[in-house]
């Protein structure tokens, strides 16, 4: 059954960790099951050894490694991703591989692993990007300072559809503030994109063994538009087809990261945003105020023991 986010009730929105996998994957959002058109997360768990081949049909496709090293093959081509100890630690090399072909994702040592997808219409050739080419960003100020990895952002790394990103929330910040939206083609302020938030949360270092927690909120635009108040853990996911997105919550003493995936039909691929008018003002108190000194968490083009 297709589900549309636009109607149906928030629990579809937030899909709790272990909630929506299917056969290898942990967590696995297609346009289908959204209910969308375009944008995908598949979380790909192998153990050592462990390899898996997966079609690519009509999307183009990221493979980010979360925690772990791996290869990925497709076009005749193989690609050594040196990975990360996990995505607290470094910055990640990435694989693109193109609609229509078949990629193998294969780790000696096991590790985890993000397929992030879009349907697209061009045909790019399958490469490797960097860990050290990745630019680094923190952005916002005091509370509201966050990291933000832009490995596959618009201008930064080509792709047809696909935009992708990481953010980095210190414990006790907010981040994806002032709320903002994306769901209406406005030319040069606006861009329609589906997005999808995956979270991992970080251990408390005085309370390793403690659970950590995140909030996400997405505020409906109009009338029976996306509304969303969700208590979110590791391995969770919300989508977000409409709607003012954030504030996303970091809990004190537990660190947040969020992948961002996001596509959507518009002929310029872009991400342009309109700010919540109520809490656009957030943006002017940055100039008088330091980022958060905890950040960066790790230097742009630092790289992580993966292997």
């Amino acid at each position: 059954m297709t589900v549309n986010p636009r109607t149906e009730p928030a629990a579809r929105r937030h899909l709790p960790a272990g909630s929506a996998g299917a056969g290898p994957y942990r967590l696995d959002i297609s346009p289908a099951s959204a209910g969308w058109a375009h944008s995908s997360l598949r979380i790909l768990p192998l153990a050592p050894g462990g390899r898996h081949t997966f079609a690519t049909g009509d999307s183009e496709w990221i493979v980010l490694p979360l925690a772990g090293s791996c290869t990925v093959t497709a076009e005749g081509r193989t690609f050594e991703l040196a990975g990360r100890a996990d995505v607290f630690t470094a910055v990640s090399d990435f694989a693109y591989v193109p609609r229509d072909a078949e990629a193998t994702v294969a780790s000696a040592g096991g590790g985890r692993f993000a397929l992030a997808g879009a349907r697209c219409a061009r045909r790019l050739p399958a490469r490797r990007g960097p860990a050290e080419g990745v630019p680094v960003e923190l952005r916002g100020a005091g509370a509201c300072s966050r990291q933000v990895n832009n490995f596959a952002a618009a201008g930064v790394f080509e792709a047809d559809r696909l935009i992708a990103v990481e953010v980095l929330t210190p414990g006790g910040n907010w981040s994806s503030y002032p709320p903002h939206k994306h769901d209406e083609a406005v030319p040069g302020a606006e861009s329609r994109l589906e997005e999808i938030y995956y979270y991992e949360i970080a251990a408390a270092p005085g309370g390793p063994g403690a659970e950590g927690v995140g909030y996400q909120r997405v505020t409906p635009a109009g009338p029976g538009g996306t509304d969303v108040l969700a208590e979110v853990r590791g391995g969770d996911a919300v989508l977000i087809p409409d709607g003012w997105h954030g504030p996303s919550i970091a809990a004190p003493g537990h660190d947040m990261y969020y992948l961002n995936v996001m596509a959507g039909p518009d002929a310029e691929r872009a991400w342009l945003i309109s700010d919540h008018p109520d809490h656009a003002w957030v943006r002017d108190r940055w100039r008088s105020e330091e980022p958060d000194p905890r950040l960066p968490l790790y230097a742009p083009g630092a790289r992580g023991a993966g292997r």
